[in-house]
């Protein structure tokens, strides 16, 4: 048809999404049956991620047979559990990284000034003991892990020493 200068129509099948809906906005309006977390909607009682996009394909999740028989036994148990995001799962992970981090220090701290081997630290008991009676005790690392990452000044200026008697 462009060839002989006739023009078509122009097209009235325009996409039905909400191109501006975010998921906070889908969780204002349908209350309690849905979640957030990290820019997906999820809903809450069968956790699976939803899209916000399309309020129909909530709608029909909403009605669907499966939703009713988990929102069923979503409600008849005591603790309610919400699906997370990967990300947002690892930022609260991340909080207890400093804690974690100072538990190890010490414990090298620990060992160097008792003229322990950090090869004791791999023994079964001393694993058992440490995960049961200190706080974070079961993050302490094998004694080559602990070699590496929390005496890397310790083992850099060995090698030197041992590079410079060699000359």
């Amino acid at each position: 048809m462009e060839r002989f200068g006739v023009k078509s129509a122009p097209s009235r099948n325009r996409s039905k999404t909400a191109l501006y809906v975010t998921p906070q906005d889908r969780v204002s309006e349908f209350g309690s049956e849905l979640h957030e977390d990290g820019g997906k909607l999820f809903c809450t009682s069968c956790n699976v991620v939803l899209n916000h996009v399309r309020k129909s394909a909530i709608n029909d999740h909403l009605k669907s047979k499966t939703h009713t028989k988990r929102k069923a036994e979503f409600e008849e148990q005591n603790v309610r559990k919400k699906q997370r995001t990967l990300t947002a799962s690892l930022q609260c992970n991340s909080t207890a990284q400093p804690e974690k981090s100072s538990v190890i220090q010490d414990f090298v701290k620990m060992c160097l000034e008792a003229n322990i081997p950090l090869e004791k630290a791999d023994h079964p008991s001393v694993r058992a003991f440490l995960s049961r009676h200190v706080k974070n005790g079961s993050s302490i690392p094998k004694s080559e892990q602990l070699r590496k990452a929390y005496l890397p000044d310790g083992h850099d200026n060995e090698n030197q020493l041992i590079n410079t008697e060699d000359r």
